[in-house]
């Protein structure tokens, strides 16, 4: 699905109304669950209470006795990051990588406060550009409907990206534990991966359940397939013009870019992140009902 054909069907809510209803309250449960407990605070152990939460740990090092209090978790709260770094908005004749995940977080948003649940949105380049407050009203969800909307009429206006340092300054503002969904090419510095992956280790060491829609068109970026010809390639967020032809770069490039994606698998693999690969010649509606079909039969 392009804009030409999100302007045909209607607004972005009516859209994402139509693809929940229409398939994703089919599923037997929901994909995703509230933390059912979360640790409030000590306090010391009184006599005769059960022993089941005195926490032995603290009991060695001070001689004392405490128990561990928990506050029941009956909501989720949930983050969408969306990346608006020029990058995301190629191919140009479609948005194609900024439609799929606007559309993907707008059914997801509508998904989420259907079930009660707190949402907010998060766009960013090089810095954090729109966050909202979490809240669950409908209301609320509108509004993030209105911002997805802006975000797919705004035009490219060639900014560069900075995914690392924009989620170690997300991981220390996202105070209560969450659920963070991040759909971003992840092309930052690719040469330098270490820094994206301290700031998926950050967000986990915080102890936020953390998704990664992996977005790209497969063919061009991941494969480099074109014709055997001369082509001006743009850098569209340094408007940077090479030429040359791409079988001269291709085995190269392919190996490049093939390291970094099998070491962020892999490092997401290692820090339990879950990792979804989204081509968007597949389109957004196949990728997300697949993946949240998979999700509900694990829960």
């Amino acid at each position: 699905m392009d804009l030409t054909q999100i302007r045909q069907y209607g607004n972005i809510e009516f859209l994402a109304k139509q693809m929940v209803e229409g398939f994703i309250t089919g599923l037997h449960k929901s994909p995703f669950h509230g933390f059912s407990v979360e640790f409030a605070e000590h306090r010391l152990y009184n006599n005769g209470e059960s022993t089941r939460h005195i926490d032995w740990k603290v009991f060695a090092k001070t001689d004392r006795i405490y128990t561990k209090r928990y506050e029941e978790e009956t909501n989720l709260r949930c983050h969408l990051l969306i990346d608006t770094s020029s990058s995301m908005y190629y191919p140009e004749k479609t948005n194609g990588k900024i439609v799929f995940s606007t559309m993907a977080a707008a059914a997801l948003a509508y998904m989420l406060q259907k079930q009660k649940d707190a949402v907010s949105l998060v766009t960013f380049s090089s810095e954090v550009e729109i966050q909202t407050p979490v809240k669950s009203t409908p209301s609320h969800i509108h509004k993030i409907f209105l911002d997805l909307e802006y975000l797919l009429n705004k035009p490219n206006d060639h900014k560069k990206t900075a995914v690392a340092s924009v989620i170690h300054q997300l991981a220390e503002k996202i105070h209560k534990r969450s659920l963070v969904i991040i759909f971003s090419d992840m092309f930052d510095n690719i040469e330098d991966s270490e820094k994206i992956f301290s700031s998926l280790q950050h967000l986990k060491h915080n102890l936020h359940e953390v998704l990664i829609f992996h977005v790209t068109d497969k063919k061009t970026e991941s494969d480099f397939e074109f014709e055997d010809r001369p082509y001006e390639f743009v850098d569209l967020e340094t408007n940077e013009r090479i030429k040359l032809n791409p079988s001269q770069v291709k085995a190269d490039y392919q190996k490049t870019l093939r390291q970094f994606y099998q070491e962020l698998k892999m490092r997401c693999g290692q820090y339990k992140i879950d990792f979804i690969e989204a081509d968007i010649a597949e389109g957004f509606e196949h990728i997300l009902s697949s993946y949240l079909v998979k999700r509900g039969k694990m829960k």
